[in-house]
């Protein structure tokens, strides 16, 4: 299963920041066992939404260059409040520093203005075929697939 845990991308900079937003609903199978009786969104997913929001940014920023992005480490990571169903919960990840391939966020979730999930987290990009040039046509697929996506989630204000 492919959690797609970004439903709308609300502002971007290309390089410096980025606002998203996670809508939580009850419809979200894991809910059921997370935990009976008080869903809440696991952790672990929390912190994914801070790493696909950061993901987006650099996708966005390198022209769709590369077709993989992955999360090479998490620091401070905090859990502050629960995300509960009906709950909106707005990511926000900025460019800290940057390192050839590599990307340092300070990237926070709140809800109405309070935190639920904090990190500093640092995201490598890369090609398939950089490791193995047999997978060059994968990375074709991926970074399309991701073009695709990026066109459903980044809706640009027109008089912006």
């Amino acid at each position: 299963m492919r959690f797609q845990l970004i439903d709308k991308i609300t502002s971007l900079e290309r390089g410096e920041s980025i606002t998203a937003t996670k809508n939580l609903s009850l419809a979200e199978e894991y809910l059921a066992d997370h935990f009976p009786g008080f869903p809440v969104m696991p952790g672990v997913l929390m912190l994914e939404s801070l790493v696909q929001t950061g993901a987006w940014l650099m996708r966005f920023s390198e022209d769709f260059k590369y077709s993989t992005v992955l999360l090479k480490q998490a620091k401070a990571l905090k859990f502050n409040s629960f995300l509960k169903p009906g709950h909106s919960m707005t990511v926000e990840a900025k460019v800290h520093r940057r390192d050839g391939n590599e990307f340092v966020f300070k990237a926070t979730g709140q809800v109405d203005g309070v935190s639920t999930v904090s990190a500093r987290l640092v995201l490598e990009q890369f090609n398939l075929a950089d490791k193995n040039a047999s997978l060059a046509a994968s990375d074709t697929v991926l970074t399309e697939s991701m073009k695709k996506l990026f066109a459903q989630l980044w809706k640009p204000d027109p008089e912006t």
